[in-house]
């Protein structure tokens, strides 16, 4: 092996991945093998990547090159053929290496920047194998195979921390590391550093209050004592990635993270471009944040641009940063990441209130008869954009209504009441009691109440919106 590190001492778990890689690189010998492990920064993808060459014996010779930046390629490359004393530069060594008929191992690791076409790198010839460790899971169009690397096992997680964090393997100490496992979604990075916390403190009983209330703190700061080179913490890891993305795909990411960390689709954000604007509810003027971000989403007309939404999609997907099901048609968020994104939001009551705005304009926009089907789709977003002080967040945004309507679609008519007592409480305060818009609040509350089986106040209110009303439509008759 050439400059190729050993794997952490800690390393566990991973065996349906490198039992994968084993078996790909055994097959049919006269043809270039090419494998990517891709996933998540802070996954595990290096050390799954050392292991598997720890395991192997059948490559005369092991290639590590850091392949974060074009000049750390050619540096690599350089080095090699130095190494080999076949020239000074990288086109010297990929010579060098496509001239040797010994079964080489290529690794590039860190491919993480989409700009850089890696196939330019690649010796030319039909002998050799390389390893690709990448956040973007597009480079597996170099690939004969490929493997998501995504969180741990539960167990591998628990034996991972325990080993981390120098503890004993008791079963007091199993219970209590499962718990932690599951607060850090599994997550082998963050798993690492509660093991370098717990190892440093002793405190493995009292580490999830800790996380609980240091969570940004437990996972930004760098451990002293390491296991291996990884010089990133869980948030700095994710942090680089996400100062490489242009600033509308930022946005929708951090736009997203205040939405549920799963089943996020095109529709939330293309059905809220065909908002029509009510009598009943905001004007233009008062929803100009979220329709500067709509903009970013639509042509010269005002039409939605799938492409343009897709573009700023890939984007995150090259950093793994969110994932995409085909079959579904939706997007996902690494739990995780959904709370480290959220962090990142400087004016989070801004974008809080401009995601609860598109939310409640992308339901609006639904027609009658498909609306119970979508209410059960957005009814976790909603949850996820009301969690809180709800009566505050209700109050900051203007459809506050909107997004009552989805929990009364929905059947949830518990939940929707507070947040219909609130927004008829403040079309009253800003709109009066005569007009439209608290007339169409009322009623809705109205409505929860019948559902819930209090029948008076339903009549009430009925009764009462009826009244407020009829001067309203009497006014709008009257007008020219």
């Amino acid at each position: 092996m050439n400059n190729c590190p050993l794997a952490t001492k800690i390393f566990h778990g991973r065996e349906t991945i490198l039992t994968q890689m084993h078996k790909y690189y055994v097959e049919d010998t006269r043809k270039q093998r090419i494998f990517l492990l891709h996933g998540l920064g802070g996954a595990g993808k290096t050390q799954i990547a050392l292991k598997f060459i720890e395991e192997s014996s059948q490559f005369s010779d092991v290639f590590l090159i850091d392949a974060s930046t074009p000049d750390t390629i050619d540096t690599g490359l350089m080095n090699i053929a130095v190494s080999k004393n076949s020239g000074s530069n990288a086109k010297d060594a990929l010579n060098w290496i496509s001239r040797t008929a010994d079964e080489w191992l290529l690794v590039f690791d860190n491919a993480d920047d989409p700009k850089i076409n890696l196939h330019n790198y690649f010796p030319h010839c039909k002998h050799g194998n390389i390893l690709i460790t990448s956040r973007n899971p597009g480079l597996a169009v170099h690939a004969g195979a490929n493997a998501a690397v995504l969180d741990m096992e539960e167990t591998d997680s628990v034996e991972l921390l325990l080993k981390s964090a120098a503890q004993e393997s008791t079963a007091q100490n199993w219970e209590v590391g499962r718990e932690i496992v599951k607060a850090l979604c599994y997550f082998p990075l963050a798993i690492i550093q509660a093991g370098a916390f717990i190892s440093k403190s002793g405190a493995l009983n009292g580490y999830l209050a800790y996380y609980s209330a240091n969570r940004v703190w437990l996972l930004s700061e760098k451990p002293a004592q390491t296991h291996d080179d990884y010089a990133s913490t869980v948030y700095t890891t994710w942090q680089i990635s996400f100062d490489q993305l242009t600033p509308p795909a930022a946005t929708l990411l951090q736009l997203c993270s205040f939405l549920h960390h799963q089943g996020i689709s095109e529709q939330i954000f293309s059905n809220a471009s065909m908002y029509t604007f009510p009598a009943d509810g905001p004007s233009k003027e008062e929803l100009r944040g979220p329709l500067e971000i709509i903009s970013c989403f639509t042509d010269t007309t005002g039409a939605w641009n799938s492409l343009r939404f897709m573009n700023l999609i890939n984007e995150l997907i090259g950093y793994s940063l969110i994932s995409f099901d085909p079959v579904t048609k939706l997007f996902s968020i690494h739990p995780l990441v959904h709370k480290w994104s959220q962090s990142t939001v400087t004016d989070q009551r801004r974008y809080h209130s401009y995601m609860v705005a598109i939310a409640g304009m992308s339901f609006e926009a639904i027609p009658d008869q498909t609306k119970h089907v979508a209410s059960l789709q957005l009814v976790a977003h909603a949850d996820s954009l009301l969690r809180g002080d709800t009566a505050a967040a209700i109050a900051a945004i203007e459809l506050g209504l909107e997004c009552t309507h989805i929990y009364i679609w929905a059947g949830q008519d518990k939940k929707a009441e507070p947040l219909a007592l609130a927004a008829l409480q403040r079309q009253r305060d800003t709109l009066g009691e005569d007009h439209l818009g608290t007339v169409t609040a009322m009623m809705s509350v109205a409505y929860i109440h019948y559902q819930l089986g209090r029948l008076k106040q339903a009549e009430t209110l009925q009764v009462l919106s009826w009244k407020s009303e009829r001067p309203f439509w009497e006014r709008i008759i009257q007008t020219p």
